[in-house]
């Protein structure tokens, strides 16, 4: 089974985008994350006629947004509202033999300080909902998959400088902390950081502001696919498809993928 997770950063913008990673790569699920569509508005009818029946959405005008399209079918879907607002950022869905929820962290602004900046301050306590709601629901022998744009970079090596971004929202001690609890609510494994180590770089978004990104490589990894225990024996193998970051309008993240046995 191929799992894939994108930040898409407007799906009808990207559409054809879209339509090419379901041709080229087949996944079984994609979970998307940005997609900035009222759900009236989503593209239903390519993303069916392109294989995918099963589609779950929560979705708004201009912001936010996130989707989980399927060829099999769901047992179970359920919308989130996180923090006391409505604001389109966590679903699930069952499927035959594990959950899958899809997160779209808020970013936090630019101000890492929880005091003089509320975005911060949502994003913090996003996180520690999640941690919450992981542990008080669920536990570490069911299969759980959590996946999307967490908006966190928390490895030193997840990131193109340690040292300049420890004082830049997504990499600063508080958040990385903030999101190693919610790791450790239920002993989640790291897909990406169980096929690439620790010491190597490994990112998943690039800045527009970058003229060439390529040779400037000033990544992030922001987009995560976790795993509890049960489905990390399962795990075959992970990738980052940069390719998707070139062409014309493309996103600023680029796909993440999980191949289950």
């Amino acid at each position: 089974m191929k799992i894939i997770t994108w930040n898409i950063n407007s799906v009808r913008l990207r559409l054809p985008l879209l339509l090419r990673l379901l041709e080229e790569e087949s996944p079984d699920i994609i979970a998307l994350q940005e997609t900035k569509c009222p759900d009236e508005h989503f593209p239903f009818d390519a993303i069916r006629a392109a294989g995918y029946e099963h589609i779950h959405i929560h979705g708004m005008k201009s912001y936010n947004g996130v989707a989980i399209i399927s060829k099999h079918p769901f047992t179970d879907t359920c919308i989130h509202h996180r923090v006391s607002k409505e604001d389109c950022r966590h679903i699930a869905a069952s499927f035959d033999g594990f959950e899958l929820h899809n997160l779209y962290i808020p970013a936090g602004g630019d101000e890492p300080d929880a005091n003089v900046n509320d975005k911060f301050a949502h994003k913090l306590e996003f996180v520690d909902e999640m941690a919450r709601l992981f542990k008080g629901q669920y536990t570490s022998d069911q299969p759980l998959i959590a996946l999307g744009d967490f908006n966190i970079a928390p490895y030193e090596h997840d990131v193109w400088s340690h040292k300049q971004l420890l004082k830049v929202v997504s990499h600063t001690p508080i958040e990385t902390e903030k999101l190693a609890g919610m790791k450790a609510s239920l002993d989640w494994c790291d897909v990406a950081r169980e096929f690439v180590p620790e010491d190597e770089k490994c990112y998943s978004w690039w800045s527009y502001r970058s003229r060439d990104w390529r040779a400037s490589n000033r990544g992030r990894r922001l987009d995560h696919i976790w795993v509890t225990p049960p489905l990390k024996k399962k795990m075959k193998s992970f990738e980052i498809l940069t390719n998707y970051r070139d062409g014309e309008k493309p996103s600023d993240h680029v796909p993440v993928v999980l191949n289950l046995r």
